[in-house]
């Protein structure tokens, strides 16, 4: 009974962690422990088959797939996998790559193969389908026999192709991973920091997380990217592997230059010997290598289990870890209240840098890790950009070593710390005398996607101590004689934060509205309730619930907007800026340039010399309006290059007319001139 018992608790354990990595995106224990877990029930399963499942995360993939109250909210369609989309074995030990290799010459007898080795790659993986060289589909994996249909977000990645080129398959489907670079992974958690939103853990959980968002526009600001791997060898005639991905390159498809042919065991593990080492080069995240038989002969020979194929095996390679010792913990201050605990560090070199700082989260994993200052404590980054402390080395615990005393007031201020119900983190709620929140709200408004003035942290610090500036507003009260009395400020830096203020007056309502602060409102969420409001007087008149009625506005959001709007100190901060001359209101509907265009239905699909979002704004400027469907009220389809196919298919059906750009501009009073302006304008610039 107690070995049911455990492969009961295992499977529960295993299954919530499954849920939170591919569904929530948020894995609360490493790869490497959920992988121990696994083998663990495993082998319990093999020592007592009278307890097998088909239900059991052993003999099943971890599923992706969006909640059914998703797809009712315009998520994603369902699609059934034309061959099973599995998950491959997973090992940490040469010794099983030895084994993998020993069956493999046992199960194909006297064939000849050879085998492909290839990085893995750290991402979310997905299917492609291709019909007549045009992109059809693309799928997650989901559950491994249906995934959600993704294909509008797909078209967003820029290294997807939409179209094919040479002697591609009249029909065909190629798997691989979207990844998320370390430089688009960094500028997004900074981006969320500033919303005051959680950072992703690592870009595995970001790209996982971009992939499925519902609104496709903001995938392509993700950078996301794709690299494929695989072309399933029941739809295709090539003889190996390596013949079909050198192929599906010569297509125009994205496949790793990073491949190589090997003949045995030695070969392997040179492989993985070099890539351990040299991965840390690659400008984005891998946690292993995969080896694949590379005949599909053999392939089809060995077939697959439940779960896996037998024919490939992935080596993981463990996370970079380093022991170090702690000499102290900071509790900084955000922005928002929030009070985050960093470990000081003795320097480390790990993953190619030096780590001196590494964050702790919150009280409670403090508490749980038992941790003291003075520990030599594990470091880890893996596949991470900012270090963390996995544990303490308690084998090397210094006697007579206390446990710290998180806060239970403000560092800062001094102010009593609160916890909402539910939060792990402690909040000051003096968010009008708390010094760290004042210069973090005034380095947020300073900000370049805020008001975009010359000043860093340093000036701010300077503008705090000398009494100039304790908020936003107080900025452009600031004089250049008061500036050049400040160490380190000279005329000329004096004169440019002085046009740099001026020229923030210029900066439109929306990014005025983000430039405030409110808890919990982005870049993004700013512009859309600046544009469905129009002015600050109407956003500060709205109840919670007209809030909500704003497409990406929740409760926890339009809360935070309204409590904003009603606190003194917001009111306060809105009519000085106002009197400053900032922008509290959407710039006025000018009304049409001229109706050269009235009356009309255009489409508008395909690639132009210029943005799409011009091309609509010069339609609605002459009177038309901007249609996203062909039906018999279309008056025309103003095609770039690769335009729709499935548009240009019914526009032949319904004997609606192409227009070029050429032809479209011909059409517009004064914008050909204006455009032959803009072209040279950004020739001057190179």
């Amino acid at each position: 009974m107690e070995a049911k018992h455990r492969i009961e608790e295992l499977r529960k354990t295993i299954t919530e962690h499954n849920r939170r990595y591919y569904v929530e995106n948020a894995p609360s224990i490493s790869d490497y422990e959920f992988d121990q877990l696994l083998k663990e029930l495993e082998k319990l399963e093999s020592e007592h088959p009278e307890y097998a499942s088909a239900d059991s995360p052993t003999q099943r993939v971890g599923s992706d797939l969006a909640k059914p109250s998703q797809e009712k909210t315009g998520g994603f369609v369902q699609k059934t996998h034309r061959y099973p989309m599995l998950s491959l074995s997973n090992t940490y030990s040469i010794a099983e790559i030895e084994e993998f290799v020993q069956r493999a010459d046992k199960a194909l007898g006297g064939e000849k193969f050879s085998y492909s080795c290839e990085l893995k790659f750290d991402g979310t993986a997905i299917c492609l389908r291709y019909k007549d060289g045009r992109l059809s589909e693309a799928i997650t994996r989901g559950d491994g026999t249906k995934g959600d249909d993704i294909t509008r977000n797909a078209l967003q990645i820029s290294n997807i192709p939409h179209k094919l080129h040479g002697d591609f398959p009249s029909e065909f489907e190629i798997r691989g991973e979207v990844m998320m670079p370390y430089d688009s992974f960094e500028r997004l958690n900074a981006q969320r920091l500033e919303k005051g939103e959680a950072p992703f853990a690592n870009p595995r959980n970001a790209a996982s997380g971009s992939i499925k968002l519902l609104t496709a526009e903001e995938v392509k600001e993700r950078g996301l990217f794709c690299t494929l791997y695989h072309i399933p060898a029941e739809s295709i005639a090539f003889a190996s592997h390596e013949e079909a991905l050198d192929k599906a390159a010569s297509w125009g498809l994205p496949i790793s230059d990073s491949r190589k042919i090997c003949d045995g065991i030695e070969g392997i593990k040179q492989y993985i010997d070099y890539w351990d080492i040299h991965r840390s080069e690659l400008p984005y995240a891998t946690d292993g290598v995969v080896i694949k038989i590379n005949e599909l002969s053999s392939q089809r020979s060995l077939g697959y289990t439940a779960k896996s194929p037998r024919w490939a095996v992935a080596y993981k390679f463990k996370a970079e870890q380093a022991s170090t010792k702690l000499l102290s913990i900071d509790y900084q201050v955000g922005r928002t209240g929030a009070v985050t605990p960093v470990a000081n560090l003795e320097s480390v070199l790990l993953s190619g840098t030096i780590v001196k700082r590494a964050t702790l989260n919150n009280a409670e994993l403090m508490a749980e890790m038992d941790i003291r200052v003075g520990d030599y404590v594990f470091v880890e980054k893996g596949g991470e950009i900012i270090p963390k402390i996995t544990g303490v080395d308690f084998d090397q615990r210094a006697p007579g070593l206390e446990k710290p005393v998180f806060p239970a007031n403000c560092p800062d201020c001094g102010t009593a710390l609160v916890k909402a119900e539910g939060e792990a983190k402690w909040f000051c709620p003096n968010d009008s005398g708390c010094p760290m929140q004042i210069k973090g709200r005034i380095l947020h408004f300073v900000g370049r996607k805020a008001m975009d003035i010359l000043c860093g942290e340093a000036g701010i610090d300077q503008f705090y101590s000398a009494g100039l500036a304790s908020s936003p507003a107080d900025l452009y009260s600031i004089s250049k004689l008061q500036l050049v009395a400040l160490e380190g400020w000279k005329e000329k830096s004096a004169q440019n934060f002085l046009d740099s203020l001026e020229k923030s007056k210029s900066v439109p309502f929306e990014r005025v509205l983000f430039a405030l602060g409110i808890r919990y409102v982005g870049e993004t969420t700013a512009k859309s309730i600046a544009k469905h409001f129009g002015d600050i007087e109407h956003i500060a008149a709205a109840s919670v619930e007209e809030l909500t009625q704003i497409g990406d506005v929740g409760a926890v959001i339009a809360e935070s907007v309204y409590a904003y709007m009603h606190s003194p100190v917001g009111l306060e901060q809105i009519e000085r800026l106002k009197a400053a001359g900032l922008q509290f209101a959407a710039e006025a509907d000018q009304g049409p340039k001229s109706d050269s265009l009235s009356g009309l239905s255009i489409v508008v699909s395909g690639n132009f010399s210029i943005p799409r979002d011009k091309i609509k704004e010069m339609i609605a400027a002459h009177g038309g309006k901007v249609s996203s469907s062909i039906s018999s009220k279309t008056s025309f389809l103003l095609a770039g290059e690769k335009s729709g196919p499935e548009k240009l298919k019914k526009c032949e059906q319904l004997g609606i007319r192409l227009v070029s750009e050429a032809e479209f501009m011909q059409m517009i009073p004064g914008e050909k001139a204006v455009r032959k302006e803009e072209i040279i304008e950004e020739l001057t610039l190179f």
